[in-house]
């Protein structure tokens, strides 16, 4: 028994060194984005881009929890409008506060705070282009990450790539319906 804990506990300081000298070395700044071909003029796409409650339609997070409460403030598609979350552990607690929804350049931008499962900020954007007759679409986000929260940074691209993915191909779908 003693040298079950013996090993338990050289595994947990391995784990906690591991965290504070990562943490170093590792990056905190982290950057995703995700793009996507869809079938449908640039124009119809913004149509299902262009508010948080059009963005909540296809908005991937929100599949992880049926019973997630949602508020809207503010003027729908308008900037300083907002959305505000509060989910399970999976989708955690937070807001979305626009702050650039510019139909001529196909450009929507919004800040987000987290509150849980852990506090903090990201900039996020939805960014249309033409891609000959359809829409090539690109959503990203870019957020900073303290010392030591930034060795999450490490484990991070698999899961946002997935959940990424899912949520364009949710507005695939949205988008390219008659």
């Amino acid at each position: 028994m003693k040298k079950l804990l013996k090993i338990i506990g050289l595994l947990l300081l391995l784990v906690i060194a591991f965290v504070l000298i990562g943490g170093l070395f590792i990056k905190k700044d982290y950057h995703i984005e995700r793009e996507i071909i869809i079938n449908a003029p640039k124009e119809k796409v913004w149509s299902h881009v262009k508010s948080l409650q059009a963005f909540a339609k296809w908005n991937p997070f929100l599949e992880k929890d049926p019973n997630v409460k949602v508020n809207f403030t503010g003027q729908e598609g308008a900037i300083g409008s907002v959305y505000e979350w509060d989910g399970n552990s999976d989708v955690g607690k937070g807001s979305q506060t626009i702050t650039v929804a510019d139909s001529s350049t196909s450009s929507f931008k919004s800040h987000l705070h987290f509150i849980k499962p852990f506090e903090g900020d990201a900039e996020g954007y939805v960014k249309l282009a033409d891609a000959g007759s359809n829409t090539k679409v690109s959503w990203g986000f870019d957020s900073k990450y303290k010392y030591p929260m930034n060795v999450m940074t490490l484990f991070m691209d698999g899961m946002m790539k997935e959940v990424f993915d899912k949520g364009l191909g949710n507005l695939k779908k949205i988008a390219e319906a008659k």
